[in-house]
């Protein structure tokens, strides 16, 4: 892999529209978190653009769609992954992407639907 990672797109999903052009020094998984500006971000897709030059496909660009990610830092570690809110309610989706269908925004400590699950 080439020391020096193309030129990488944010793509907001919702409102949809560009953020503009970041440089990274690592390729972001979706689930990851990215800084621009200030602002948190979590990848949901990665998409990677070639082009043809010289009888060879070469990396041109990489387009990463995320969503905005709330000021609060919630996650839980389940397994060998970091997931958003509190693993151990019952409403959990356990995903790094959403907290939960109940209560998606949070907070977990002060949700009044918070049970927790019985695997526990």
């Amino acid at each position: 892999m080439p020391s020096s990672l193309p030129q990488t797109e944010l793509i907001l999903t919702q409102p949809p529209r560009s953020l503009g052009s970041v440089e990274l020094d690592w390729t972001p998984q979706p689930g990851a978190q990215v800084l621009h500006n200030g602002q948190a971000y979590t990848v949901l897709e990665r998409r990677h653009r070639y082009q043809f030059h010289a009888s060879r496909y070469h990396l041109h660009k990489i387009d990463l769609y995320v969503q905005a990610t709330p000021a609060t830092n919630e996650t839980s570690r389940v397994g060998d992954r970091w997931v958003v809110g509190d693993a151990t309610c019952c409403y959990s989706a356990q995903s790094e992407i959403i907290r939960c269908a109940v209560n998606p925004d949070g907070p977990c400590h002060t949700c009044a639907d918070y049970q927790r699950a019985e695997w526990l």
